[in-house]
């Protein structure tokens, strides 16, 4: 029997589900012979969107939930109510150990709230951050805590930039990855409290390549691999990176469609140009892993479309082959020790 990398999905989680969950799940399997999708939720929906595409039906199972955890819900009351919601079965398969992931497009306060809950954190770990990857001019860099903790200490930061590197050097490949705090300025007594108290941290922090404050407009020029903040400034840093992006691409073909001279251009740097604006496209790199717990929890957007879920979903195998939360566990049992 094939040896999988199992992966819950919440299927009936966010704006575009099922369609669009269940047809991720099926590009993953389909590009894919190493993993193995569970899709939560209501099975006859489910079995319905499966019905119209080939693949192996030996990668794909679903598990039934009557329930569905509304992205208003108050979080802690929910994950707590609704037991047979498809989130609530979807971190229940990783915390039991059936599945190594879970990948949801839902209500990302239940999924924040579930993760620490249901799965629960590393022996060590103090507060779980979310980290998505965005697009750099060097490749990307992980933005570490976008969303989960809003009011973070100094040693919580210290542990983001550590387990950043973790994540950056073994799933992304990039050696020795450099960390930088967000600031407002490169001095070093430049910042608010948080920051100040932090950087002396970092940079006295030895199984890290701290490069010191790196200023938001520096981000997209890949000066640091693990851009280390709280959660409000990241989630800031992460929405303003998506509205520009956006924004800026449908400047661009606007302006390509504004005379019949620009619209020749554009049919001559449209593969060229394709190509450059792909790399920008959030959706590439798939959602934001939740680090610091006992299963790889990731977080897609709640307008995920299919590509995002795809990838999100592949993200998954690098994770649990690399053993990062192995990898974790040493570094923060090294600090601490």
């Amino acid at each position: 029997m094939a040896e999988y990398v199992n992966v819950a999905v919440d299927a009936m989680g966010g704006d575009n589900a099922p369609s669009e969950i269940v047809k991720g799940a099926v590009e993953a399997v389909n590009e894919s012979c190493k993993v193995k999708v569970f899709l939560t939720g209501q099975e006859e929906i489910i079995k319905k969107e499966l019905s119209q595409y080939t693949y192996n039906n030996q990668q794909v199972e679903v598990v039934n939930a009557s329930e569905i955890i509304e992205t208003a819900e108050p979080p802690v009351m929910a994950i707590r109510r609704k037991k047979d919601s498809s989130l609530v079965k979807a971190l229940y398969l990783v915390k039991d150990g059936v599945c190594d992931a879970y990948v949801s497009a839902g209500s990302t306060g239940a999924t924040l709230v579930g993760g620490q809950v249901i799965i629960g954190r590393i022996k060590g770990v103090e507060r779980p951050p979310l980290a998505p990857l965005i697009p750099t001019e060097k490749g990307c860099a992980l933005l570490i805590d976008c969303g989960a903790n809003v009011d973070a200490r100094p040693s919580h930061l210290v542990q983001f930039a550590k387990m950043g590197s973790v994540y950056m050097e073994s799933v992304m490949g990039v050696k020795n990855p450099k960390v930088g705090i967000v600031n407002i300025g490169a001095e070093e007594d430049k910042g608010n409290a948080l920051v100040k108290e932090t950087y002396p941290l970092l940079k006295n922090c030895p199984d890290i390549h701290f490069i010191g404050s790196i200023e938001a407009r520096d981000i997209p020029s890949g000066l640091a691999d693990v851009i280390v903040c709280e959660a409000f400034v990241g989630n800031v840093i992460l929405k303003l990176y998506e509205g520009v992006g956006g924004t800026l691409i449908k400047q661009v073909k606007a302006g390509m469609m504004t005379s019949l001279r620009s619209k020749i251009g554009a049919l001559l740097v449209k593969p060229a140009l394709k190509n450059t604006l792909k790399a920008f496209d959030l959706e590439q790199y798939g959602g934001a892993p939740m680090l610091g717990l006992n299963g790889l929890v990731v977080k897609t957007h709640g307008s995920s479309k299919s590509v995002e879920i795809k990838n999100s979903i592949l993200q998954c195998i690098t994770f649990t082959e690399q053993n990062i939360n192995q990898k974790i566990k040493e570094k923060i049992t090294m600090e601490e020790n």
